[in-house]
């Protein structure tokens, strides 16, 4: 017989407590010692946050900081990007056109404005970030689409490439996704259906093994495939 206790359900016993979520696990980096401490504190308080180049490989996010994203800064995030398949989240006072497809090529799915870097915000790009998805002003978003498209009409269509295999109307749909359209509105500029602009947002996420929309736009960004 056994003598195994097992849960407490007599009035007034006290819940089992659940078990808590393991917090997101960030690398920070930043190009001086005062903004990588304050990085640092300012994240400690939601997300397990450490700072050695060792342990990126065991990070979900990287976040860098830094006033200018010079060469110095690319090539630590290339660095880093390379110990790591984590994306990473930028946090920058100032970000030059030439430099988007360089950070981007560092798995950036996310950039905030030092400016504008509350904790609120910084925090709420780590989750989506962590999360698969992404979040880009819209003005860096609209140049980064520019420079993808000036990318495969003078460089990939000329050599016969394609976008890793997507046909051109996928890439009119993602593309048309990452401007914040939906289902109605991509089907209206297209002149499909509804369900075929649907068909082909499953075929996408399926083809390119993601989840939902967010990380579909997220992996096309990444990958140069808008």
């Amino acid at each position: 017989m056994s003598t195994e206790a097992g849960p407490d359900t007599s009035p007034g016993a006290m819940p089992a407590a659940p078990e808590s979520k393991p917090r997101t696990r960030v690398s920070v980096w930043a190009p001086d010692p005062l903004t990588l401490l304050g990085l640092t504190e300012a994240l400690l308080g939601s997300f397990e946050v450490f700072v050695p180049d060792d342990r990126d490989a065991e990070a979900d996010v990287l976040v860098f900081a830094a006033d200018q994203v010079t060469d110095r800064v690319v090539a630590n995030m290339r660095r880093a990007a390379a110990g790591s398949a984590a994306p990473a989240v930028l946090v920058a006072g100032e970000l030059e056109a030439s430099r988007l497809m360089s950070v981007v090529e560092c798995r950036v799915v996310a950039v905030v404005s030092r400016a504008a870097a509350t904790e609120r915000r910084l925090g709420a790009a780590i989750a989506a970030a962590a999360a698969g998805g992404g979040v880009l002003p819209p003005n860096l978003l609209g140049e980064l689409l520019r420079q993808v498209q000036e990318l495969q009409r003078d460089v990939l269509a000329p050599r016969g490439l394609d976008s890793v295999g997507l046909t051109a109307r996928e890439v009119e749909v993602v593309r048309l996704l990452a401007e914040g359209c939906d289902t109605e509105e991509i089907g209206s500029r297209l002149s499909y259906s509804e369900r075929t602009v649907k068909n082909i947002v499953r075929a996408m996420m399926r083809n390119l093994d993601v989840r939902n929309r967010p990380q579909l736009v997220a992996h096309a960004l990444r990958c140069g495939l808008i």
